[in-house]
């Protein structure tokens, strides 16, 4: 019985940590779904597609970004449950000039660069200058989102969680009200929707830097980043493994990018607004599985790591009953929600299908989240990493392999084929864990 009442306890514990996760998560897409909804309606077709398009080489930054933070959370989370306030003003320190000096390096190369990433990616000449315009502006956010990211895996390992969705509230206001502005108002186009997002990134750092000094520990020290060498290889051996894996990521999504290009103006449309809605269906999701890894680590960090099974089977209740009402939701009304971006009724129809497809498979994706966030949280990162990276070189393999046979439809296939690849590699270090009484 108590061990029940501890499992509703982290029950509710998961809850409570995780709406604001989710709400934040649903309205920083949201003005992404504004870009593309205002685009979509305001200048067409091939304007929504090259902001698919560019959206695609952008990830590649920002999934490394979020991959490293990632570690970093869990870094900040054990460090809270130990009560290390002082070391986690060194991570903090040290982490916001680093990520923010790589990332300048970064989107610099990215905005030189950009034309060539989008003719590899086979982009179509109709959407190619638009693709062009949008991603240099937008690569221009890439540092500011550097500094936004570390202190928010800070305030997240710390148990805060609301301060972000404060921050995310306050950009998409932001965003909707400059995408409005620029785009039918201005006329400025995708450019404006590019200026917009950018725009609202800034104000929602700044917010959330300012929030962040009502915690003395979360304050940039300078002596800080001095004293933090020892930190610095700590965060690294957590960070590097999902942030290879999300690299990993955004490089195999442009190989599919250029895959989906293969079909047509109107499949792009389709599937790449298909991601935008499955993005915020997704978050839920993906936010319990952080939620997950964040009280695990904080209870490994205060010495309870016992505690970690009971964390995990409460967070399979919650995760079970997510995905499968996300499911019920998103197989009618899928195509409806593709429609909302102005898209021709081919591509409604494209889109349709594709939901029909995936979102049998979301209770598959809920529980490889919950195990993965298990891992993280227990500090197994490399292998929660090389498992999602190994998913992914299958779902490009079943892409390739049998798109004769499936058409376009074999994009919705080959990633529930992954889901069930990821699914059975983080089952089996489970029961290794256990049987080696890890």
């Amino acid at each position: 019985m108590p061990r029940q009442q501890d499992q509703k306890a982290y029950l509710l514990v998961l809850i409570k940590f995780c709406v604001p996760l989710i709400l934040s998560g649903i309205l920083q897409q949201l003005y992404n779904w504004a870009d593309a909804f205002i685009v979509g309606n305001a200048v067409g077709e091939q304007a929504l597609a090259a902001v698919g398009v560019a959206g695609s080489v952008t990830d590649l930054f920002l999934l490394s970004l979020t991959g490293f933070t990632l570690g970093l959370g869990i870094l900040f989370a054990r460090q809270f449950g130990s009560g290390a306030h002082e070391a986690i003003t060194r991570a903090l320190s040290v982490f916001t000039v680093l990520l923010g000096a790589a990332f300048l390096a970064a989107a610099a190369l990215g905005i030189a660069f950009s034309g060539p990433l989008l003719r590899m990616l086979d982009t179509p000449a109709d959407t190619f200058g638009m693709a062009e315009s949008y991603l240099r502006i937008i690569l221009t956010g890439i540092p500011v989102m550097a500094v936004y990211n570390v202190y928010t895996a800070a305030l997240r390992g710390a148990g805060d969680s609301r301060a972000p969705f404060f921050s995310v509230l306050l950009s998409s206001v932001v965003n909707v009200a400059l995408d409005l502005l620029f785009v039918p108002g201005l006329r400025m186009g995708v450019n404006g929707a590019a200026l917009a997002t950018v725009l609202s990134q800034a104000a929602m750092t700044v917010f959330l830097l300012r929030y962040s000094r009502r915690y003395a520990f979360l304050r940039f020290r300078l002596a800080g980043w001095k004293a933090g060498r020892a930190v610095l290889r700590e965060g690294a051996a957590l960070g590097v493994p999902p942030m290879l894996q999300s690299c990993t990521n955004a490089a195999g999504n442009l190989v599919l990018q250029n895959f989906m290009n293969g079909f047509g103006t109107q499949t792009v449309a389709a599937i790449t607004t298909a991601y935008r809605v499955d993005t915020i269906i997704f978050l839920p999701m993906i936010n319990i599985g952080s939620g997950i890894s964040t009280i695990v680590a904080q209870s490994c960090g205060a010495g309870r790591r016992k505690d970690a099974p009971r964390i995990v089977k409460a967070g399979l209740t919650l995760m079970v009953a997510v995905s499968l009402g996300l499911t019920a939701l998103v197989i009618p009304f899928g195509g409806s929600l593709i429609a909302l971006f102005g898209v021709g009724p081919e591509a409604v129809a494209i889109g349709g299908g594709f939901f029909a497809r995936i979102a049998s498979f979301y209770v598959v994706y809920g529980i490889c989240m919950s195990l993965r966030g298990y891992l993280e949280g227990v500090g197994d990162v490399l292998y929660s990493s090389l498992g999602g990276i190994t998913a992914l070189g299958c779902r490009i393999l079943f892409s390739y392999s049998f798109a004769g046979v499936c058409g376009n439809m074999i994009i919705a296939y080959a990633e529930a084929a992954s889901w069930g690849v990821m699914l059975a590699l983080y089952l089996a270090r489970i029961l290794w864990l256990r049987k080696k009484g890890g």
